[in-house]
């Protein structure tokens, strides 16, 4: 029986924590290592995890200062021993079934990553979000690389007609990775505190640059808990926009650097275009007046990068409401794109 190595980061989630523990442990696929890594948890989250690692002695508790998810996972890579790897954050949880699924997927094709649908949970509801894939789907050469490495940076064609799944393939919790893939690309996570958000993006792809085979599990193995929306629509961050920059310096780089196919310049360029509903939502969170959440929009939607993003952006794909959202950000209609992030803000927080 191959090992999987399983790495969760854990900060301040004492109040789901158990239920994330007991999830790991009682998998009926029994060849686990669970690797927490706590990360300077003020409240009991490290007390739990010790009372989890006196239980059972495939819980392993790696302490550190408070330096964040992307360093908390970077140091579990160093010390994880599986033949494959998994990530978990220590808010969720998974299917009991989840690790002995995806390892048998991943024996039977010998792929180098399997990953899988999840289901979003809210506090009153719980909704899930299903790939547009058919089960145990294998993606071999070109068609793994374009759907699963070339998807990390953003969207073209045709599947801009489902926006909602841009981010859906980039997280590396819903994944098993093969530990030769993530050695021999020697993928690291980037500090969120440096480019905001989508250090699952920048891990993936350095770690999918040499894919070969990808398996896809129809199936919601993993449960991502949202009892609060994401911090960009509810939280506001005044240096979101500096940090989403250099998100975008860094993949243009990795683009030039690797010589990629145009394909995945318009993939970020359309990336940078729907950062503007992102940037707006945050923009909505602001301790600002209405008059001056207009010209904080006018900035955004008026800067060059911007500028250049949604101009090639191609806008026969989207759906109605996505098309006169980006129009008035073509035409750099602040006032209509203040108006609709409004409407948009309040179906959110429904």
């Amino acid at each position: 029986m191959v090992l999987i190595s399983i790495i969760v980061p854990v900060y301040n989630v004492e109040a789901y924590l158990p239920q994330c523990l007991d999830s790991l442990i009682n998998q009926t696929y029994q060849n686990i290592e669970i690797l927490c890594v706590n990360d300077g948890s003020p409240d009991r989250s490290g007390e739990i995890l010790r009372e989890y690692a006196a239980r059972d002695s495939r819980v392993r508790v790696i302490e550190q200062e408070n330096r964040g998810a992307s360093v908390a996972r970077n140091q579990g890579l160093t010390v994880a021993q599986g033949d494959y790897i998994m990530f978990v954050d220590g808010d969720d949880w998974i299917e009991l079934d989840t690790c002995q699924r995806a390892v048998e997927a991943a024996k039977k094709h010998n792929s180098d990553v399997v990953f899988w649908s999840y289901v979003r949970e809210y506090e009153h509801e719980s909704k899930e979000k299903l790939m547009p894939l058919d089960d145990e789907t294998v993606l071999r050469g070109n068609e793994a690389r374009n759907m699963l490495h070339r998807r990390q940076l953003g969207l073209v064609g045709e599947e801009l007609s489902h926006p909602e799944y841009a981010d859906s393939m980039v997280t590396v919790w819903g994944k098993l990775y093969s530990r030769k893939l993530l050695q021999q690309s020697d993928a690291k996570f980037v500090d969120i505190r440096k480019i905001g958000t989508s250090e699952d993006a920048m891990f993936n792809l350095e770690a999918l640059r040499g894919i070969d085979t990808a398996v896809y599990i129809k199936q919601c193995l993993y449960h991502y808990r949202k009892n609060n929306l994401d911090s960009v629509t509810t939280r506001y961050k005044a240096e979101l926009s500096h940090q989403w920059n250099c998100l975008f310096d860094m993949m243009q780089e990795y683009i030039k650097k690797n010589q990629l196919p145009a394909s995945y310049a318009q993939a970020l360029q359309n990336r940078i275009s729907l950062s503007v509903l992102g940037l707006g939502l945050n923009i909505m969170s602001a301790p600002a007046s209405g008059r001056e959440k207009i010209s904080m929009i006018k900035n955004v939607i008026s800067a060059p990068r911007y500028r250049e993003a949604v101009r090639t952006l191609e806008l026969c794909y989207f759906p109605a409401h996505w098309k006169v959202f980006y129009l008035c950000a073509k035409w750099k209609n602040a006032i209509g794109v203040y108006a609709l992030l409004c409407s948009i803000n309040r179906i959110l927080r429904k």
